[in-house]
């Protein structure tokens, strides 16, 4: 697991949980994709938490193996909160995936979304999506679509720490009626992002940027070689 991915997460934990109406009585936790190849959320979540970690084949970290990838064998309203790093874009139908945690959420649940917006293409076993800034309020709109109301609480794309990749994050609430127990937010105090948005300033980015990081550096690289000697 990429530094950022394991920062981000626990940014978002440290934001959101104490916040969550049933912490006190053992808060549910799904994560999606859950196989401990180097490094698991699950050392971020904190203590007393009931932890659930699912994905497509055995292994460390994982307590149920779908058998399929787009039905969660958990009851309707069972979950506080669901998590999903770098899982969406090795999902074909991200979006049914999207539906389907909508559906397992309390109505006061919260939905972390950590999806790639660069990097390497990498097979697990497909790999077939990246996300940009438009990406949460997308999925937003498909919910409307299919009866939901949800709310994308905020999302950004995080700043490269050692490594390719520039994560994609959102954190959605399953019903917006909720959304004053939630009043923090991890852009209240996370500078190293670009096109961040709150729900609160819906068509206002924090940190604009066009470029991603990567042709940044390029074109800052290329002004660089080509500055004339003194």
């Amino acid at each position: 697991m990429h530094p950022t991915a394991m920062q981000n997460c626990r940014q978002f934990f440290d934001c959101y949980a104490p916040h969550v109406l049933s912490a006190e009585t053992g808060a549910k936790v799904i994560e999606l994709g859950s196989q401990d190849i180097n490094g698991s959320l699950r050392s971020v979540c904190p203590d007393g938490y009931v932890y659930t970690g699912v994905d497509f084949v055995e292994g460390r970290g994982v307590d149920v193996v779908l058998q399929d990838p787009y039905v969660l064998p958990f009851e309707d309203d069972s979950t506080d909160i669901v998590l999903a790093s770098s899982v969406f874009e090795h999902s074909e139908m991200f979006w049914l995936l999207f539906l389907e945690v909508m559906r397992v959420l309390k109505p006061a649940g919260l939905f972390y979304l950590n999806v790639p917006s660069n990097g390497d293409f990498h097979r697990w076993p497909v790999d077939c999506w990246r996300f940009y800034p438009d990406s949460g309020k997308a999925l937003v709109t498909w919910a409307k679509r299919n009866g939901l109301q949800p709310l994308l609480l905020e999302s950004y794309t995080s700043a490269q720490q050692g490594d390719q990749w520039n994560d994609f994050v959102a954190v959605f609430l399953k019903d917006e009626s909720h959304a004053p127990r939630y009043p923090d937010r991890v852009l209240q105090q996370k500078t190293d992002i670009y096109n961040g948005i709150v729900s609160d300033e819906p068509g206002r980015f924090v940190n604009y940027s066009m470029l991603p990081q990567d042709r940044i550096r390029l074109l800052t690289i290329h002004h660089v070689l080509n500055q004339p000697l003194s």
